[in-house]
Formats: C-alpha cells, sequence, structure tokens
C-alpha cells in the first residue's frame, strides 16, 4: 500500500510516517519547503505551492489513499490576517487535491482528512458523539464546518471518506503540553477559567495508530480521535503537577484575564467539550493510552 501524505512534518504528521513505515506501508508526502525533499525506497517528497495552485502530479503515481493533515497550527495569535490563513491552509489546500484528482487519472480509493472536536459546540456536561448535532458558532467551529465540506467533495469521485475529529494531542516536545507544563515547572501552575471545562485528549502514538487503523481498514465516515476517559481542565493540572512534583497553591486564572492575554485564541482554554471515542473502540481500535496518567507517565 502508498499513501501520500500532507502535513507529513507536522506534529501528527511526523509520528504517522513512522508508524506507516514500521506497517510497511509506503509514504509520498507534500511539502512547500524544497529543502525538505527526500527520495528514498519507501519514503518521497513532492513539491506544492497551495497558494499558487501548484502540486507535482507524481506525487499521486501509485497512491491508495491520501491523508490530508496541512494546516497552519491555531496555537498562534488569531489576527484577522491569521485567521484567514488557518481556514485557507485547510480548504485551499483541500480544494487542490480534490481538483488534480478530478483532472487526473488515479488509483486512489480513500481520502483521509482531519478536522476537530472543537465542531462541537461548548457545553459542560453534555456527552458528543460523532451522531450530536449542532455546531459551534466561534470562528474554529466555522473552520472545521469548511474543512469537512471540502472532504466531502471528494465523494463525488467515488472515493471514500474519513474524517477526524481531532482532541488535544499530547506530544513531550510539541503541540500543547510542553506550554502547560510551563508554569507548572516554575510552580505557579494553576487551572483557567473555572476549571470544569472538559479536555478531550489523545497520545500522540495513539492518533498517529488511530490513521493507520482507519486507512488499513478502510473505515469511512465521521471518527473522533479522542482518549475514552477525557478531563476537565483541572484534573489535567493536578495530574501534571503530581507527576512533576509540584504544588499547585494559586487560585484559577479567570477567563477575562486569558482573553485580555491570547484574545480570541482563548476559546481554546475555555471551550468545553466532552468527547466519547466509542464509535472507533466499536471497530476494533484499541488505545495504548487510554488514561492520562498512564499517557503522562510516558510523555514526560
Amino acid at each position: 500500500m502508498r499513501v501520500l501524505i500532507t502535513g507529513a512534518t507536522g506534529l501528527i504528521g511526523k509520528e504517522l510516517v513512522k508508524q506507516c513505515l514500521k506497517q510497511q506501508i509506503d509514504v509520498h508526502y507534500l511539502t512547500t519547503s524544497k529543502s525538505k525533499l527526500e527520495d528514498t525506497e519507501n519514503y518521497k517528497g513532492f513539491y506544492w505551492n497551495p497558494r499558487q495552485g501548484e502540486l507535482d502530479i507524481n506525487a499521486i503515481n501509485g497512491v491508495d489513499a491520501i491523508i490530508h493533515l496541512a494546516g497552519a497550527t491555531i496555537s498562534k495569535r488569531w489576527t484577522k490576517n491569521y485567521k484567514t490563513e488557518i481556514l485557507e491552509s485547510r480548504v485551499l489546500t483541500g480544494n487542490i487535491l480534490f481538483n488534480t484528482l478530478q483532472k487526473n487519472e488515479h488509483n486512489i480509493k480513500h481520502f483521509i482528512s482531519s478536522s476537530g472536536v472543537n465542531v462541537y459546540p461548548s457545553d459542560f456536561n453534555k456527552l458528543y458523539t460523532e451522531e450530536s448535532e449542532g455546531v459551534d458558532e466561534s470562528f474554529l467551529g466555522n473552520v472545521v464546518v469548511s474543512w469537512e465540506e471540502v472532504a466531502d467533495k471528494f465523494n463525488h469521485l467515488n472515493i471514500k471518506v474519513s474524517k477526524i475529529r481531532t482532541g488535544m494531542v499530547l506530544d513531550s516536545k510539541e503541540g500543547a503540553l510542553p506550554q502547560i507544563i510551563k508554569p507548572i515547572k516554575f510552580g505557579v501552575g494553576a487551572a483557567l477559567g473555572s476549571g470544569k471545562q472538559w479536555q478531550s485528549w489523545i497520545h500522540i502514538q495513539d492518533i498517529a495508530r488511530l490513521y493507520v487503523h482507519i486507512l488499513t481498514s478502510g473505515l469511512e465516515g465521521t471518527f473522533n480521535a479522542v482518549a475514552p476517559e477525557p478531563v476537565t481542565n483541572s484534573e489535567m493540572t493536578e495530574v501534571l503537577a503530581n507527576h512533576l512534583k509540584k504544588p499547585l497553591f494559586l487560585p484559577n486564572v479567570p477567563a477575562f484575564a486569558l482573553k485580555l492575554i491570547l484574545g480570541e485564541m482563548a476559546l481554546l482554554l475555555i471551550s468545553s467539550q466532552k468527547v466519547s471515542s466509542q464509535k472507533i473502540e466499536k471497530t476494533g481500535f484499541r488505545f495504548d493510552y487510554p488514561n492520562l496518567k498512564e499517557a503522562v507517565m510516558d510523555l514526560l
């Protein structure tokens, strides 16, 4: 099997490439940086420039599926221009892939797109499944809707579509975790906002394994990519502090202070989505790190 990955050099992409190669799945990847092009027997890079509509057509040769992870990070201050970049980096890239397949011969049977749990309205009590109705009225909620609409277009090419609604990905070096533990390490950790907001998280190895599971099992539809045991922000802060053997004595950081410091991006920290993983588990997928304490012990 051969897969084409966008965003292969990002947080999830790097681990996914490792998992694919481990399973003897050849990888083609697209990059906007010519300095990141590699060409080995089972790992080959191809140049694309989404803004210019450029894509090396050789990237789809012999490819059975596309895993679309490309997208600008949401962990950067949301200026008006950057919000446009967040949206375009997901929608524009998806449309270029669609147009490329529409105009050229190919053997691609499966399109697997990253997505986000931010589509679910913020709620402190509800447990969200893939069938839950309603869309969060925030900027991120609208981004996810547009993102998934592009993915659904591939159905028109008789290609199976999978959408992976991802929670907070925990990694020891990149993403949210190193930022969360910084104040805790210095002994000034505190829960954020009310601390009661749910955080649906997943270990970096589990999210990569989940993508490979969907790919090799030929699963289509929408799947939540979150560990089976979501935690509140207070619980996460406490687990991390206990592991690092650091005290927690400061009061919660008020939501208004977070908004003053981070602007609209504070939504990432105070929004609450308690998300179910049952659908993917029913397909036979098993999490290596279902529990936050186990994940933290492995990562830190």
